[in-house]
């Protein structure tokens, strides 16, 4: 049986023979690609049932940004922001829903509400209760790299590589099989120079020594703006759609992207060209 992810209801998100693609509904005035896009709880919702309809495996709804100099939030608001999209998205679609949050607080909430995912832009480092609350639902967790300053100096991916085992010590601990790990190294502004995101993007297959799947989530990232010129988020879909193909061949399991019906024609192509070839008569 292939490696799969196990959700509180016992549905199994098999990691095999493609990328997952997690689609992206941030309900945030100050994202740095789609603040303020989703005004209210309706709009999110109507986005996230697009996203399953293009093919997102995951829909990850988030209610604060992570972007450097963003406003934080109280658990109260950010709740008050994701719940009536989980609870609305829950009715409306059978795709597995994940909740884009640090607090151990807000990550019960939502899996009471319906979402089976957590995914904790902090790795568990800065809310531990937050592996607990996995635990105790028997739901997956993605913990991502991240750090508050950039050191263009730092060896990144010895950086990335000790943090996540951290973070993995912290989820085992709380009861989290290793098999219900994500590890995710941070593509973008999370601490990190665009050299070094790059660099991460490149050797992705060294977070294998881990033992975890792991996550790529480039998707419109200012490391993609660097390499293409592109300074308008919305217009780096094919320079995300490049990276995610390459992260790909590197081991990626899963890919957040905003893109979902690029990520997915892509990916349908890449399958088929891998595929082997009949022989000629």
């Amino acid at each position: 049986m292939p490696p799969a992810l196990t959700l509180p209801d016992g549905r199994r998100l098999a990691l095999d023979d493609r990328p997952l693609l997690m689609g992206i509904v941030n309900i945030t005035p100050d994202s740095f690609s789609d603040g303020g896009m989703l005004q209210n709880a309706g709009q999110a919702i109507a986005h996230g049932e697009r996203l399953a309809e293009e093919g997102a495996d995951i829909v990850d709804v988030g209610g604060e940004s992570t972007r450097p100099g963003h406003a934080p939030l109280d658990a109260a608001t950010e709740l008050g922001r994701v719940l009536p999209v989980i609870a609305g998205l829950r009715e409306r679609v059978g795709t597995p829903l994940s909740i884009d949050t640090w607090k151990a607080e807000v990550a019960d909430a939502a899996l009471k509400a319906g979402a089976s995912i957590v995914n904790d832009v902090w790795g568990a480092q800065r809310d531990p209760a937050i592996a607990g609350v996995a635990a105790r639902h028997g739901a997956p967790i993605i913990l991502m790299h991240n750090r508050e300053t950039t050191d263009p100096a730092l060896d990144i991916l010895s950086d990335v590589l000790r943090f996540l085992e951290r973070s993995i010590g912290i989820a085992l601990e709380a009861g989290v099989p290793r098999g219900q790990i994500v590890v995710d190294p941070g593509i973008g502004l999370f601490g990190k120079t665009p050299e070094q995101s790059l660099r991460l993007i490149r050797e992705l297959a060294k977070l294998e020594s881990l033992g975890c799947p792991i996550l790529l989530g480039a998707s419109r990232k200012s490391v993609i703006g660097v390499v293409t010129g592109q300074s308008v988020p919305a217009e780096r879909v094919a320079g995300s759609v490049a990276a995610h193909l390459f992260g790909a061949t590197q081991g990626a399991a899963i890919l957040r992207v905003h893109d979902v019906a690029a990520h997915a024609q892509a990916f349908k192509v890449w399958r088929a060209l891998s595929l082997p070839s009949e022989p000629s008569a």
